[in-house]
């Protein structure tokens, strides 16, 4: 998962949840934000960002802000980012199988279906929250991430196979973790889930300026 026109400017803010203002070659320049969660421990006055360079007529930014720096740790916060880099990695991680994105079961349409030596359904969360070396999931209260983890939590009481990939967007952390603090709801939800038979999955990613790449298995705390 590569971005071709990458460049690095400084925070200033944040007006709304879709764009930010930041300075640029000494200038002011708004950009799209490519993530909607808070984001609030990442997007500080005078961190340095990185934004892709988008040259298409029809928008209203020439720029995505894709990345930042939290003190030396480069963190992608692209929340397109995690599925494109799933789809590259998923081949390795399932020989044999077809993988085909954006399939609906239920009530839900899910990431990826696995056809082949293992069959099912594969939902990938973006993880973009670290304390202290260790990450967290969700940043915000989502429903909708409830209701995917039910979701394959009935798949896997179908007799099918059920995957919640965490892809973390960044490297070098300790663990994974559900952020009860933040979304108890979630943190039940994914516990059960874990009971069920769905298979919970959590990997950091090589993150660099130009690119993102699933790198290695990260320990899971429920």
């Amino acid at each position: 998962m590569n971005y071709l026109n990458p460049v690095r400017a400084t925070f200033l803010s944040r007006p709304n949840r879709f764009i930010a203002e930041v300075l640029l070659e000494g200038k002011k320049v708004i950009c799209h934000v490519k993530n909607t969660g808070r984001c609030r421990e990442l997007l500080v006055p005078g961190a340095a960002v990185i934004l892709d360079r988008q040259d298409s007529p029809t928008r209203s930014t020439a720029y995505d802000l894709v990345a930042v720096y939290k003190g030396s740790r480069l963190i992608n916060m692209d929340s397109q980012a995690p599925n494109k880099a799933a789809a590259a990695f998923l081949p390795g991680l399932f020989p044999g199988c077809t993988i085909r994105p954006e399939v609906r079961y239920g009530a839900s349409r899910f990431d990826f279906k696995l056809d082949g030596p293992q069959s099912g359904y594969l939902e990938v969360k973006g993880v973009t929250l670290e304390e202290n070396g260790a990450v967290y999931f969700p940043d915000a209260p989502t429903e909708r991430g409830v209701r995917h983890v039910l979701e394959l939590c009935r798949c896997a009481e179908a007799g099918l196979g059920a995957w919640l990939l965490f892809v973390i967007q960044m490297e070098n952390v300790r663990y994974f973790a559900p952020n009860d603090r933040t979304d108890p709801q979630f943190g039940q939800a994914l516990r059960c889930a874990a009971r069920h038979g769905v298979q919970l999955l959590a990997y950091d990613c090589r993150v660099t300026e130009q690119a993102m790449a699933l790198r290695r298995p990260v320990e899971i705390r429920l």
